[in-house]
Protein backbone atom coordinates (compact mmCIF):
# COMPACT_ATOMS: atom_id res chain seq x y z
CA UNK A 1 0.00 0.00 0.00
CA UNK A 2 1.42 3.38 -1.08
CA UNK A 3 0.93 6.67 0.75
CA UNK A 4 -0.28 9.56 -1.44
CA UNK A 5 -0.69 13.20 -0.40
CA UNK A 6 -3.38 15.21 -2.23
CA UNK A 7 -3.13 19.01 -2.04
CA UNK A 8 -6.01 21.09 -3.43
CA UNK A 9 -8.11 23.96 -2.12
CA UNK A 10 -11.30 22.40 -3.54
CA UNK A 11 -12.71 19.92 -1.04
CA UNK A 12 -14.99 18.32 -3.65
CA UNK A 13 -12.01 17.47 -5.88
CA UNK A 14 -10.03 16.08 -2.94
CA UNK A 15 -12.98 13.83 -2.08
CA UNK A 16 -13.17 12.41 -5.60
CA UNK A 17 -9.43 11.87 -5.84
CA UNK A 18 -9.32 10.27 -2.39
CA UNK A 19 -12.11 7.83 -3.26
CA UNK A 20 -10.43 6.85 -6.55
CA UNK A 21 -7.04 6.27 -4.94
CA UNK A 22 -8.39 4.41 -1.91
CA UNK A 23 -10.23 2.07 -4.28
CA UNK A 24 -6.77 1.23 -5.65
CA UNK A 25 -5.58 0.32 -2.16
CA UNK A 26 -3.60 3.49 -1.42
CA UNK A 27 -3.47 5.42 1.85
CA UNK A 28 -4.49 9.03 1.13
CA UNK A 29 -3.53 12.19 3.05
CA UNK A 30 -5.23 15.54 2.35
CA UNK A 31 -4.14 19.17 2.56
CA UNK A 32 -6.18 22.25 1.63
CA UNK A 33 -3.15 24.50 0.90
CA UNK A 34 0.57 24.44 0.17
CA UNK A 35 1.77 25.26 3.69
CA UNK A 36 -0.19 22.37 5.20
CA UNK A 37 1.03 20.20 2.36
CA UNK A 38 4.66 20.95 3.21
CA UNK A 39 4.08 20.04 6.86
CA UNK A 40 2.37 16.73 5.96
CA UNK A 41 5.07 15.90 3.41
CA UNK A 42 7.81 16.40 5.99
CA UNK A 43 5.91 14.45 8.65
CA UNK A 44 4.77 11.44 6.61
CA UNK A 45 7.19 11.33 3.60
CA UNK A 46 4.53 10.05 1.16
CA UNK A 47 5.36 7.91 -1.87
CA UNK A 48 3.68 10.42 -4.21
CA UNK A 49 2.13 13.91 -4.08
CA UNK A 50 -0.72 15.25 -6.20
CA UNK A 51 -0.78 19.06 -6.00
CA UNK A 52 -3.01 21.71 -7.54
CA UNK A 53 -1.16 24.54 -9.31
CA UNK A 54 -3.50 27.45 -8.62
CA UNK A 55 -4.06 27.91 -4.88
CA UNK A 56 -4.13 30.97 -2.66
CA UNK A 57 -0.94 31.67 -0.76
CA UNK A 58 1.61 29.06 -1.78
CA UNK A 59 0.73 27.83 -5.29
CA UNK A 60 1.78 24.51 -6.79
CA UNK A 61 4.99 25.86 -8.32
CA UNK A 62 6.13 27.39 -5.03
CA UNK A 63 5.22 24.16 -3.25
CA UNK A 64 7.42 22.07 -5.55
CA UNK A 65 10.34 24.50 -5.19
CA UNK A 66 9.99 24.40 -1.39
CA UNK A 67 9.85 20.60 -1.49
CA UNK A 68 12.98 20.27 -3.64
CA UNK A 69 15.05 22.54 -1.38
CA UNK A 70 14.43 20.30 1.64
CA UNK A 71 16.67 17.20 1.68
CA UNK A 72 13.95 15.36 3.63
CA UNK A 73 11.36 15.75 0.84
CA UNK A 74 13.49 16.44 -2.24
CA UNK A 75 13.08 12.94 -3.72
CA UNK A 76 9.26 12.66 -3.41
CA UNK A 77 7.67 12.57 -6.90
CA UNK A 78 5.03 15.24 -7.62
CA UNK A 79 2.19 15.33 -10.14
CA UNK A 80 0.81 18.82 -10.68
CA UNK A 81 -2.92 19.24 -11.37
CA UNK A 82 -4.06 22.25 -13.40
CA UNK A 83 -6.65 23.42 -15.85
CA UNK A 84 -4.47 25.92 -17.72
CA UNK A 85 -1.19 24.15 -18.43
CA UNK A 86 -1.88 23.89 -22.15
CA UNK A 87 1.31 25.27 -23.68
CA UNK A 88 4.83 23.92 -23.77
CA UNK A 89 6.29 26.84 -21.79
CA UNK A 90 4.09 25.96 -18.80
CA UNK A 91 5.09 22.32 -19.05
CA UNK A 92 8.79 23.23 -19.24
CA UNK A 93 8.45 25.51 -16.25
CA UNK A 94 6.77 22.76 -14.21
CA UNK A 95 9.43 20.21 -15.12
CA UNK A 96 12.20 22.76 -14.64
CA UNK A 97 11.31 23.38 -11.00
CA UNK A 98 11.17 19.66 -10.26
CA UNK A 99 7.63 18.40 -11.05
CA UNK A 100 7.56 14.84 -12.33
CA UNK A 101 4.31 14.90 -14.29
CA UNK A 102 1.06 16.87 -14.69
CA UNK A 103 -2.68 16.23 -15.05
CA UNK A 104 -4.98 18.59 -16.93
CA UNK A 105 -8.30 19.37 -15.28
CA UNK A 106 -10.92 18.13 -15.70
CA UNK A 107 -9.53 14.59 -15.71
CA UNK A 108 -11.36 11.29 -15.47
CA UNK A 109 -10.88 8.74 -12.71
CA UNK A 110 -9.23 6.45 -15.29
CA UNK A 111 -6.72 9.17 -16.26
CA UNK A 112 -5.96 9.86 -12.60
CA UNK A 113 -5.42 6.20 -11.74
CA UNK A 114 -3.27 5.63 -14.83
CA UNK A 115 -1.04 8.65 -14.09
CA UNK A 116 -0.57 7.53 -10.49
CA UNK A 117 0.23 3.96 -11.50
CA UNK A 118 2.80 5.06 -14.07
CA UNK A 119 4.52 7.48 -11.70
CA UNK A 120 4.65 4.99 -8.81
CA UNK A 121 6.07 2.34 -11.16
CA UNK A 122 8.76 4.73 -12.40
CA UNK A 123 9.63 5.69 -8.85
CA UNK A 124 9.87 2.05 -7.83
CA UNK A 125 12.21 1.40 -10.76
CA UNK A 126 14.39 4.36 -9.75
CA UNK A 127 14.55 3.15 -6.15
CA UNK A 128 15.46 -0.39 -7.24
CA UNK A 129 18.26 0.92 -9.44
CA UNK A 130 19.54 3.15 -6.65
CA UNK A 131 19.49 0.25 -4.19
CA UNK A 132 21.34 -1.93 -6.70
CA UNK A 133 24.03 0.72 -7.19
CA UNK A 134 24.23 1.23 -3.42
CA UNK A 135 24.74 -2.50 -2.91
CA UNK A 136 27.53 -2.44 -5.50
CA UNK A 137 29.07 0.56 -3.77
CA UNK A 138 28.92 -1.11 -0.35
CA UNK A 139 30.50 -4.28 -1.74
CA UNK A 140 33.23 -2.31 -3.48
CA UNK A 141 33.98 -0.27 -0.35
CA UNK A 142 34.08 -3.43 1.78
CA UNK A 143 36.56 -5.00 -0.63
CA UNK A 144 38.75 -2.03 -1.49
CA UNK A 145 38.90 0.20 1.59
CA UNK A 146 40.55 -2.28 4.01
CA UNK A 147 43.17 -3.16 1.39
CA UNK A 148 43.86 0.45 0.40
CA UNK A 149 44.27 1.59 3.99
CA UNK A 150 46.26 -1.45 5.05
CA UNK A 151 48.85 -1.39 2.24
CA UNK A 152 50.53 1.95 3.06
CA UNK A 153 50.02 1.42 6.78
CA UNK A 154 51.86 -1.92 6.65
CA UNK A 155 54.75 -0.17 4.89
CA UNK A 156 54.93 2.54 7.53
CA UNK A 157 54.79 0.11 10.43
CA UNK A 158 57.23 -2.34 8.83
CA UNK A 159 59.96 0.15 8.06
CA UNK A 160 59.45 1.96 11.37
CA UNK A 161 59.87 -1.35 13.21
CA UNK A 162 63.11 -2.08 11.32
CA UNK A 163 64.48 1.34 12.21
CA UNK A 164 63.45 0.96 15.84
CA UNK A 165 65.03 -2.50 16.11
CA UNK A 166 68.23 -2.17 14.07
CA UNK A 167 69.04 1.55 14.09
CA UNK A 168 72.27 0.97 16.06
CA UNK A 169 73.74 -1.24 13.32
CA UNK A 170 72.43 0.65 10.29
CA UNK A 171 74.47 3.16 8.33
CA UNK A 172 73.07 6.55 7.42
CA UNK A 173 72.32 5.54 3.83
CA UNK A 174 70.15 2.59 4.91
CA UNK A 175 68.30 4.72 7.44
CA UNK A 176 67.73 7.43 4.85
CA UNK A 177 66.30 4.91 2.36
CA UNK A 178 63.88 3.55 4.96
CA UNK A 179 62.86 7.03 6.00
CA UNK A 180 62.10 7.78 2.34
CA UNK A 181 59.95 4.63 2.08
CA UNK A 182 58.05 5.62 5.24
CA UNK A 183 57.44 9.07 3.79
CA UNK A 184 56.11 7.63 0.50
CA UNK A 185 53.74 5.29 2.32
CA UNK A 186 52.54 8.06 4.62
CA UNK A 187 51.97 10.38 1.65
CA UNK A 188 49.90 7.71 -0.08
CA UNK A 189 47.85 7.10 3.08
CA UNK A 190 47.28 10.83 3.50
CA UNK A 191 46.14 11.16 -0.12
CA UNK A 192 43.77 8.21 0.26
CA UNK A 193 42.15 9.60 3.42
CA UNK A 194 41.88 13.05 1.83
CA UNK A 195 40.12 11.57 -1.21
CA UNK A 196 37.58 9.72 0.91
CA UNK A 197 36.89 12.89 2.91
CA UNK A 198 36.50 15.11 -0.16
CA UNK A 199 34.22 12.52 -1.78
CA UNK A 200 31.92 12.68 1.25
CA UNK A 201 32.14 16.49 1.25
CA UNK A 202 31.14 16.67 -2.42
CA UNK A 203 28.10 14.44 -1.90
CA UNK A 204 26.91 16.62 0.99
CA UNK A 205 27.59 19.78 -1.00
CA UNK A 206 25.36 18.56 -3.82
CA UNK A 207 22.21 19.05 -1.72
CA UNK A 208 23.17 22.41 -0.17
CA UNK A 209 22.07 25.18 -2.56
CA UNK A 210 23.66 27.99 -0.53
CA UNK A 211 27.08 26.31 -0.54
CA UNK A 212 26.76 25.58 -4.26
CA UNK A 213 25.96 29.22 -5.03
CA UNK A 214 28.95 30.42 -2.99
CA UNK A 215 31.17 27.86 -4.68
CA UNK A 216 30.20 29.00 -8.17
CA UNK A 217 31.24 32.59 -7.48
CA UNK A 218 34.94 31.64 -7.55
CA UNK A 219 37.09 32.30 -10.62
CA UNK A 220 40.73 31.51 -11.34
CA UNK A 221 42.97 33.08 -14.00
CA UNK A 222 46.06 31.56 -15.64
CA UNK A 223 44.88 27.99 -15.20
CA UNK A 224 47.43 26.90 -17.81
CA UNK A 225 50.14 27.66 -15.25
CA UNK A 226 48.49 25.29 -12.77
CA UNK A 227 48.21 22.62 -15.47
CA UNK A 228 51.87 22.97 -16.44
CA UNK A 229 53.10 22.70 -12.84
CA UNK A 230 50.82 19.76 -12.01
CA UNK A 231 51.69 17.89 -15.20
CA UNK A 232 55.44 18.27 -14.74
CA UNK A 233 55.23 17.32 -11.06
CA UNK A 234 53.19 14.20 -11.80
CA UNK A 235 55.45 13.11 -14.66
CA UNK A 236 58.50 13.47 -12.41
CA UNK A 237 56.83 11.47 -9.64
CA UNK A 238 56.47 8.59 -12.10
CA UNK A 239 60.01 9.20 -13.51
CA UNK A 240 58.45 9.94 -16.91
CA UNK A 241 59.31 13.58 -17.60
CA UNK A 242 60.21 12.71 -21.21
CA UNK A 243 56.75 11.19 -21.79
CA UNK A 244 54.93 14.47 -21.13
CA UNK A 245 53.67 16.54 -24.06
CA UNK A 246 52.07 19.94 -23.37
CA UNK A 247 49.85 22.08 -25.61
CA UNK A 248 48.62 24.91 -23.38
CA UNK A 249 46.67 28.04 -24.25
CA UNK A 250 45.91 30.88 -21.82
CA UNK A 251 42.69 29.90 -20.02
CA UNK A 252 40.55 30.79 -17.00
CA UNK A 253 37.41 29.25 -15.46
CA UNK A 254 34.73 29.71 -12.82
CA UNK A 255 36.35 27.51 -10.17
CA UNK A 256 38.69 27.94 -7.25
CA UNK A 257 42.35 27.05 -7.68
CA UNK A 258 42.02 24.46 -4.90
CA UNK A 259 39.27 22.48 -6.62
CA UNK A 260 40.83 22.86 -10.05
CA UNK A 261 44.06 21.38 -8.72
CA UNK A 262 42.13 18.45 -7.20
CA UNK A 263 40.45 17.71 -10.54
CA UNK A 264 43.52 17.94 -12.76
CA UNK A 265 45.93 16.20 -10.37
CA UNK A 266 43.60 13.21 -10.12
CA UNK A 267 43.20 12.95 -13.90
CA UNK A 268 46.95 13.31 -14.48
CA UNK A 269 47.72 10.67 -11.88
CA UNK A 270 45.40 8.20 -13.62
CA UNK A 271 46.98 8.93 -17.01
CA UNK A 272 50.49 8.15 -15.80
CA UNK A 273 49.44 5.35 -13.46
CA UNK A 274 47.63 3.33 -16.12
CA UNK A 275 50.05 3.80 -19.01
CA UNK A 276 53.56 2.42 -19.56
CA UNK A 277 56.81 4.29 -19.36
CA UNK A 278 57.90 5.37 -22.85
CA UNK A 279 54.36 6.17 -24.02
CA UNK A 280 53.15 9.73 -24.40
CA UNK A 281 50.80 11.53 -22.05
CA UNK A 282 49.46 14.61 -23.86
CA UNK A 283 47.88 17.52 -21.98
CA UNK A 284 46.01 20.26 -23.83
CA UNK A 285 44.24 23.45 -22.62
CA UNK A 286 41.83 25.28 -24.89
CA UNK A 287 39.05 27.85 -24.73
CA UNK A 288 36.04 28.74 -26.85
CA UNK A 289 32.37 29.79 -26.74
CA UNK A 290 32.52 30.57 -23.02
CA UNK A 291 34.06 27.23 -22.02
CA UNK A 292 37.51 26.09 -20.92
CA UNK A 293 38.61 22.52 -21.62
CA UNK A 294 41.55 20.49 -20.35
CA UNK A 295 42.12 17.28 -22.31
CA UNK A 296 44.47 14.53 -21.12
CA UNK A 297 45.30 11.64 -23.46
CA UNK A 298 47.34 8.56 -22.58
CA UNK A 299 48.30 5.44 -24.51
CA UNK A 300 47.59 3.05 -21.67
CA UNK A 301 45.48 -0.09 -21.39
CA UNK A 302 42.17 1.75 -21.76
CA UNK A 303 38.68 0.67 -20.70
CA UNK A 304 35.77 -1.12 -22.35
CA UNK A 305 32.47 0.74 -23.03
CA UNK A 306 30.89 -1.10 -20.09
CA UNK A 307 33.69 0.00 -17.76
CA UNK A 308 33.45 3.62 -18.95
CA UNK A 309 29.69 3.71 -18.27
CA UNK A 310 30.21 2.21 -14.80
CA UNK A 311 32.86 4.67 -13.60
CA UNK A 312 32.02 5.56 -10.01
CA UNK A 313 33.46 6.07 -6.55
CA UNK A 314 35.43 3.17 -5.07
CA UNK A 315 35.09 1.18 -8.32
CA UNK A 316 38.10 -0.51 -9.84
CA UNK A 317 38.31 -2.78 -12.86
CA UNK A 318 40.26 -6.01 -13.35
CA UNK A 319 41.93 -5.75 -9.97
CA UNK A 320 43.02 -9.39 -10.10
CA UNK A 321 44.74 -8.79 -13.44
CA UNK A 322 46.43 -5.49 -12.64
CA UNK A 323 47.95 -4.22 -9.43
CA UNK A 324 46.26 -0.86 -8.86
CA UNK A 325 47.25 1.72 -6.34
CA UNK A 326 44.38 3.92 -5.14
CA UNK A 327 40.71 3.60 -4.41
CA UNK A 328 39.31 4.46 -7.84
CA UNK A 329 38.03 7.80 -6.54
CA UNK A 330 40.01 10.06 -8.87
CA UNK A 331 37.55 10.04 -11.76
CA UNK A 332 34.39 10.30 -9.66
CA UNK A 333 35.80 13.19 -7.61
CA UNK A 334 36.79 15.02 -10.80
CA UNK A 335 33.40 14.40 -12.38
CA UNK A 336 31.37 15.52 -9.34
CA UNK A 337 33.49 18.65 -8.79
CA UNK A 338 33.05 19.59 -12.44
CA UNK A 339 29.28 18.98 -12.29
CA UNK A 340 28.70 21.15 -9.22
CA UNK A 341 30.63 23.96 -10.96
CA UNK A 342 28.39 23.68 -14.03
CA UNK A 343 30.92 21.69 -16.06
CA UNK A 344 31.27 18.12 -17.26
CA UNK A 345 33.68 15.22 -17.66
CA UNK A 346 33.77 13.11 -20.81
CA UNK A 347 35.68 9.87 -21.18
CA UNK A 348 36.71 8.18 -24.43
CA UNK A 349 38.60 4.93 -24.15
CA UNK A 350 39.43 1.75 -26.03
CA UNK A 351 41.01 -1.38 -24.51
CA UNK A 352 44.69 -1.48 -25.44
CA UNK A 353 44.57 1.91 -27.18
CA UNK A 354 44.41 4.36 -24.30
CA UNK A 355 42.07 6.93 -22.78
CA UNK A 356 41.17 10.57 -23.41
CA UNK A 357 39.57 12.52 -20.57
CA UNK A 358 38.16 16.00 -21.15
CA UNK A 359 37.31 18.34 -18.27
CA UNK A 360 34.99 21.17 -19.33
CA UNK A 361 34.30 24.26 -17.19
CA UNK A 362 32.40 27.52 -17.77
CA UNK A 363 34.63 30.59 -17.95
CA UNK A 364 32.07 32.63 -15.99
Amino acid sequence: MKSILVIDDEEALRTVVRAALESEGHNVLEAENGETGVELARKHIPDLILCDVHMEGMDGYAFVERLRKDSLTAAIPVILMTGVMRDYSSVRHAMGIGADDYLLKPFSVEELVAAVRIRLLKQETIVQRAESRLSELRASIALSLPHELRTPLVGILGFADLLRTYYETMDRKEMGAMAEDIHKSATRLHSLIENFLIFAQIELMGVDESRLNDLRQARTQDLQTFVKLLARRTSEEYNRADDLELDLSEVSAAISAEYFEKIISGLLDNAFKFSDSGTTVRVRCATGEGWTTVTITDRGRGMSPAQVSSVGGYMQFERKMYEQQGSGLGLIIARRLLEIHGGSLTLESQPGAGTTVTAKLPQR
